[in-house]
């Protein structure tokens, strides 16, 4: 039997302790599972370049079955080269749900022998948003809750030298 595989693609910019949360769980459930970190997303800058995503998801996951590696493709097709029968996506809450909606019936169409599958957020990380870390971390805010050390490392660094808006 072939392994199952799933990937669980993303910006994570930065990447939170609720995205480690779902790779982990989505890695109980499959045989092998790639996060792709998206290249240079369309419709946003990234504050992390993409070298450093990849290392903090790498030094952050447990585990011999995951793997993490950059893409700029659609990520059907990323799926496809990986041989994975899943994208596995997390839902905070309701308001993730539309686009989710969208993008399965658009992904379904462009490979529907890929199925799509969301884990629900854990409710301690129901609130949680790159976006939000990033937010807090401007202001100074501690963030270390939020996201792996290394990761509330760097945004200090980065904010108390007045690298980034």
């Amino acid at each position: 039997m072939a392994d199952r595989i799933a990937v669980c693609p993303g910006t994570y910019d930065p990447v939170t302790v609720g995205h480690l949360d779902i790779i982990q769980r989505a890695a109980e459930v499959f045989d092998r599972v790639v996060v792709g970190v998206v290249r240079a997303p369309r419709h946003k800058q990234t504050m992390f370049p993409l070298e450093e995503r990849i290392a903090f998801i790498e030094e952050s996951v447990e585990g011999d079955n995951v793997t993490v590696e950059g893409f700029a493709d659609l990520v059907v097709e990323f799926a496809r080269s990986h041989g994975a029968i899943a994208i596995v996506k997390g839902l905070r809450a309701v308001s993730d749900f539309e686009w989710e909606f969208q993008m399965n019936n658009l992904n379904r169409g462009l490979a529907p022998e890929i199925e799509t599958i969301y884990l629900m957020s854990s409710p301690k990380y129901s609130f949680l948003s790159s976006r939000g870390v990033r937010e807090i971390a401007s202001f100074g805010g501690p963030v270390a809750e939020y996201v792996p050390e290394q990761v509330a490392r760097r945004l200090a660094e980065i904010h108390a030298a007045g690298d980034h808006p």
